[in-house]
């Protein structure tokens, strides 16, 4: 007989992520998850209290994953890198997009997270206001194309097929202009959705840069 691996609260949270990824927060019950690990619902009460605290935990395993942004001199590079890291694992994890920032009682990896972005605005000059307004901006644009990719009705390597569908069920010349620039740009070779990621991503850090060069021009 296979010796069962002890229950801790690493694994509670480790199957907790894993259920949530497959059924969504919706799916994720005490009792769900106690039948996934092959333990009694009250079992599960010996590491996490309740399912808040089982939500705390597995959004704070969720910020783990994402790349710290590093510590120099190069602020952009960073917070891009930063971005591009959280979209990747947003797209591992679509159901926490819509708790990200929802816990009242945020984890260690989460406070790392959080203390790590600021202290590279900071450090690169942000006054306390724009580094909020750059904070809330990146996060808005990262978490709102997740969101959107989450959302998408067919798969990137299907989009022939999904707009040529789509445009064949309206009359013909009923909407010209989504035809017009479905034909001349989203079914033209290499169109990809997810690369509207960087060139938004460039535009957002382009417009922090000169705000941050008019406020530092302000405080000469």
């Amino acid at each position: 007989m296979p010796q069962q691996v002890p229950l801790s609260r690493a694994r509670v949270l480790a199957e907790a992520v894993a259920l949530a990824d497959e059924e969504g927060v919706a799916g994720l019950t005490i009792r769900a998850l106690a039948q996934r690990l092959g333990v009694k619902p009250m079992s599960l009460y010996h590491h996490v209290r309740h399912k808040e605290a089982i939500l705390d935990g597995i959004v704070d395993a969720v910020f783990a994953e994402i790349e710290l942004p590093a510590d120099g001199p190069d602020w952009r590079s960073a917070l891009s890198r930063r971005a591009h890291s959280a979209r990747e694992v947003l797209g591992r994890h679509p159901w926490a997009t819509a708790v990200m920032e929802s816990r009242a009682h945020p984890g260690p990896a989460t406070l790392r997270h959080h203390d790590a972005v600021l202290g590279v605005l900071r450090r690169a000059g942000f006054p306390y206001a724009l580094a909020a307004h750059a904070y809330s901006l990146l996060d808005s644009y990262v978490y709102g194309f997740a969101l959107t990719e989450a959302a998408l009705p067919f798969a990137p390597q299907d989009v022939e097929i999904a707009v040529g569908d789509f445009l064949a069920a309206f009359p013909a010349g009923e909407y010209p202009n989504l035809a017009d620039f479905a034909q001349h740009h989203v079914l033209q070779p290499g169109y990809e959705y997810g690369a509207e990621f960087g060139y938004g991503l460039d535009l957002i850090l382009d417009g922090l840069a000169a705000r941050l060069a008019a406020a530092t021009e302000a405080q000469a």
